[in-house]
């Protein structure tokens, strides 16, 4: 979980959980839960803790909890210490993290360079190929959700917030069947199209939700951005409106009216400027069929072959790195506020001091057995 203060938040719980898990400030929120810095007890090591009242309408931290442990030991994935009941609250214990991508681009100014958006999906790739190797799809696809990590593994992208993830084959190793009408999950702007059309989601939703991650990244917003309504479900309304006009498509949402799932539809609008790979990968993600398994290698090698096309180095140096902002530059208005920027500081200058590059060897994960349906909680529905 991230180490960022959450706008200057002042609450203490001072509570001990699991035993030797000293509960401090808020430093950020989550999925089902909000984040708070913690200590043990015992050594001293910081660590996050996530919360969720024991009255909540919906509680998912134990099902999270869960999804994390079957997620165990793969690279990028957060370690949880402990879960339990406590003062009136869930409490999952786990690895402190740096800042998130969305952090970090609010620090460089709301624009990645095409290097560091594409050291960036290498590792992204590869989280998604782990989970879904590990028999699930994480259906909440954003910058939000990757965090790098501190220290020596500052160079790391971790995932997190897995309270959405659903198993994408059943215990009989059967894809779960496809379903129409169902209600959205996730985050409106990185859904994928299936997703707006009420589709189940499966692998390729990940994936496409992750090609308009990368071009936020790259243009600084998406066409569809800004779209507001009275309540969250008008603004999705207004969202699935414009996605689905004609004259929108012509803006560059790659969208259809149509269910359909082996139709696609051409990118180059919204990739446009842009190299053709970006175009490629998100017109890839939308030729796949609900069960298809995606071809991780294929899409990784598309940006390592542009990424050496383009004569950069694989050093593990990112725009946060080298580009510190000036304070009279304008858009200092869409920054974090101070606090986080100084947290964001830290963990850079933590990175930078480590002189060996972090060897992050990427795993083919093909031909691993799904893991078990988790039976211990229930699903989310959606």
């Amino acid at each position: 979980m991230s180490s960022k203060p959450s706008g200057g938040s002042r609450v203490y719980l001072e509570v001990v959980v699991g035993g030797k898990y000293r509960v401090g400030k808020k430093i950020g929120s989550g999925g089902f839960g909000d984040i708070y810095l913690g200590v043990n007890i015992v050594s001293g090591e910081e660590v996050a803790i996530k919360l969720e009242p024991v009255t909540a309408k919906a509680p998912q931290l134990q099902y999270e909890t869960e999804v994390y442990q079957a997620l165990a030991g793969g690279l990028g994935v957060p370690f949880v210490r402990w879960y339990g009941t406590q003062s009136n609250y869930n409490a999952m214990v786990m690895d402190l993290l740096g800042p998130s991508l969305e952090d970090l681009f609010n620090y460089c100014n709301r624009k990645f360079s095409l290097k560091t958006v594409l050291l960036l999906a290498d590792q992204l790739i590869s989280r998604i190929e782990f989970i879904h190797s590990r028999n699930f799809i994480h259906r909440d696809i954003k910058p939000d959700n990757f965090l790098m990590g501190i220290g020596k593994r500052g160079n790391l992208v971790n995932v997190i917030d897995l309270g959405l993830a659903k198993v994408h084959h059943n215990a009989n190793e059967m894809h779960i069947p496809y379903k129409e009408n169902k209600g959205l999950s996730g985050t409106i702007p990185y859904t994928s199209v299936n997703t707006h059309l009420g589709v189940m989601q499966s692998r390729r939703d990940d994936l496409e939700s992750l090609g308009y991650v990368l071009m936020y990244f790259l243009r600084g917003s998406l066409p569809w951005h800004g779209l507001k309504g009275p309540t969250k479900k008008q603004k999705y309304d207004r969202v699935k409106e414009k996605s689905e006009s004609p004259k929108f498509y012509d803006r560059g949402i790659v969208t259809v009216p149509d269910r359909t799932p082996e139709m696609t539809t051409p990118s180059e609008a919204l990739t446009r400027a842009f190299p053709n790979e970006f175009a490629t990968y998100l017109n890839y993600c939308r030729s796949l069929r609900f069960d298809d398994k995606p071809d991780y290698p294929y899409l990784r090698k598309l940006f390592r072959q542009l990424f050496i096309r383009e004569g950069f180095e694989y050093d593990y140096v990112f725009d946060w790195s080298v580009r510190p902002p000036s304070s009279d530059d304008p858009s200092m208005e869409t920054r974090p506020p101070l606090r986080q920027m100084q947290a964001i500081r830290q963990v850079v200058r933590q990175v930078m001091k480590d002189d060996a590059a972090a060897n992050l060897a990427h795993e083919s994960y093909e031909g691993q057995k799904p893991s078990p349906i988790l039976n211990k909680t229930k699903e989310p529905e959606q």
